[in-house]
């Protein structure tokens, strides 16, 4: 990863932060439309902390070992990305893990597949997007072949300590290699937009905000 530079603003949305990618030629950063957000307004934003799923037709002894480890494990302000291949057999995530990783300081969780307890996450407060809800546990189904490795979720290659933004309209990653340059651009995107917003309720036409801040 690069030097730290700039901070990701919190007013920043995933669709700044994706014109900004664009703009330094990364214009594939943007996961599946289907990976959605299981409560409207939620926003998560982190470092990802990645974890690979694989079928299996098996059972175990202890079927939760390397999923405990993983979760125990996480450092505070992390997004969980889990990838599955958009896997259909079963549920990835729920309730339990969700009190788990907001007890370790989570940020959030990612998942190209499906949660489950969708109404008692809701309650919990804690951002997960997945590609909807389904009651199935993964045992003796999936089990967890990797952790803290590159993986694709959603379409979009992501590695360990990557940047994640996720919010009402899906999930960008910012790769290392970027992240400084994009980072600020999504700033200094938000803060144009905040005035080419105030000046178009006021009556400005797109013609000339276009013309002054090159955003819309």
């Amino acid at each position: 990863m690069s030097e730290p530079g700039e901070k990701l603003d919190q007013a920043v949305s995933t669709a700044q932060l994706a014109d900004s990618l664009d703009a330094v030629g990364r214009r594939s950063q943007v996961m599946d439309a289907a990976i959605a957000p299981l409560a409207t307004g939620a926003r998560a934003a982190g470092r990802a902390a990645t974890v690979q799923f694989a079928p299996v037709d098996h059972d175990t002894d202890d079927p939760y070992d390397a999923a405990i480890a993983f979760i125990d494990g996480l450092a505070a302000g992390t997004v969980v990305v889990i990838a599955s291949g958009g896997s259909t057999r079963s549920a990835f995530w729920g309730e339990l893990f969700s009190a788990a990783a907001i007890g370790r300081g989570a940020a959030g969780v990612v998942c190209d597949g499906y949660a489950r307890d969708g109404d008692r996450i809701r309650a919990l407060g804690f951002p997960v997007f997945a590609a909807g809800t389904r009651p199935i546990d993964f045992r003796a189904r999936l089990e967890i072949t990797g952790t803290d490795r590159p993986v694709t979720c959603g379409g979009v290659l992501v590695a360990p300590g990557d940047l994640v933004l996720a919010d009402d309209d899906g999930v960008v990653v910012v790769p290392a290699d970027v992240e400084n340059e994009a980072v600020a651009a999504a700033n200094e995107r938000a803060r144009r937009e905040s005035s080419v917003l105030e000046e178009l309720l006021g009556g400005a036409t797109l013609e000339s905000v276009w013309a002054r801040y090159r955003v819309l």
